[in-house]
């Protein structure tokens, strides 16, 4: 189920989400993360991220390695098309950020 990802724009929650599985996590981890990283500018609900969770993972862009303890708490990782996305991504932003810049420059 391979995507071209190099026409993916994402969103800013599903690029966090991403980052911050470059380390194994479990969803509450991610939730943490993401709020953390962001200054508490972003806030994930436990629907919206395990909503998400479901789709990267469908995706192949991450992968559940391992379940832990009486809960099954879900650990979860990047995988290697899950960093070519945030890669491509990335690259994305800085065209966007140089063309900006730019921009104001000139006016």
């Amino acid at each position: 189920m391979k995507e071209n990802v190099k026409n993916i724009a994402l969103t800013e929650v599903t690029l966090y989400i991403l980052l911050s599985l470059y380390t194994p996590n479990h969803g509450y981890g991610v939730m943490q993360f993401v709020e953390e990283e962001t200054n508490g500018r972003l806030s994930l609900g436990a629907g919206t991220l395990y909503g998400a969770i479901t789709t990267l993972s469908k995706k192949g862009w991450i992968e559940l390695i391992k379940e832990e303890g009486n809960k099954k708490k879900k650990i979860y990782l990047i995988t290697d098309l899950g960093k070519s996305v945030v890669e491509s991504e990335l690259k994305r932003l800085n065209d966007v950020l140089s063309t900006a810049n730019k921009i104001i420059e000139m006016g």
